[in-house]
């Protein structure tokens, strides 16, 4: 939501291109989110670009497009929910992992290009999977989805998972300037508020 504030507000002032590979996106939710910042909701639904991904080829062919759009008018972020999705579903099987992991390089190169060019922040969610390493006393016993070539793509890093009593735990995994940290936090009616982790 910030993205649309202006920058006097910390914002991006500019509009946000969202690209679903999950059917997540629900404009429902954005009314309270808008009304939190004194936004009218109309306008910032007006202010997100939506299209739906349904394959991993069409969702590369959506990012190759993005100049297109991005050149016409100010857009400050672009979310993708979630990166590797398409890719679980198109290439299944340790067979195709090598094809896949290329095909995500060459998508994530083209994200890294997009988002220097049009000095736009690209935010991916993932998904986690089990730690395929079968290690039994693991401390998290999950691994996020895509392995080294999206993490060495990414710039930062963090997980969620349930905390304590109805809280959210956010782990910093990986960030230029900050060490690995957890931060708990609960979402409420008036917003995010610290809870202790």
């Amino acid at each position: 939501m910030t993205a649309q504030l202006g920058l006097e507000q910390g914002g991006g002032l500019g509009k946000v291109c969202v690209i679903d590979t999950e059917n997540s996106f629900r404009p429902e939710n954005i009314g309270p989110i808008a009304e939190r910042y004194q936004l009218v909701p109309e306008d910032v639904l007006e202010n997100i670009v939506y299209t739906k991904a349904f394959t991993s080829d069409s969702q590369m062919q959506i990012i190759e497009q993005l100049g297109a759009l991005f050149s016409t008018e100010r857009y400050s972020v672009l979310i993708i929910d979630s990166i590797m999705a398409l890719f679980r579903t198109d290439y299944t099987g340790r067979g195709m992992l090598a094809e896949r992991q290329q095909n995500l390089s060459r998508m994530l190169g083209r994200l890294k290009k997009v988002a220097e060019e049009y000095n736009i922040a690209v935010v991916m969610t993932n998904q986690v999977q089990s730690d395929p390493s079968g290690q039994m006393f693991v401390a998290d016993p999950k691994k996020h989805v895509g392995g080294h070539v999206l993490a060495h793509a990414s710039t930062v890093r963090l997980m969620t998972r349930n905390g304590r009593a109805g809280t959210k735990v956010l782990k910093v995994e990986q960030h230029p300037s900050m060490p690995q940290n957890d931060a708990g936090f609960s979402i409420t009616e008036q917003g995010v508020a610290d809870a202790d982790v």
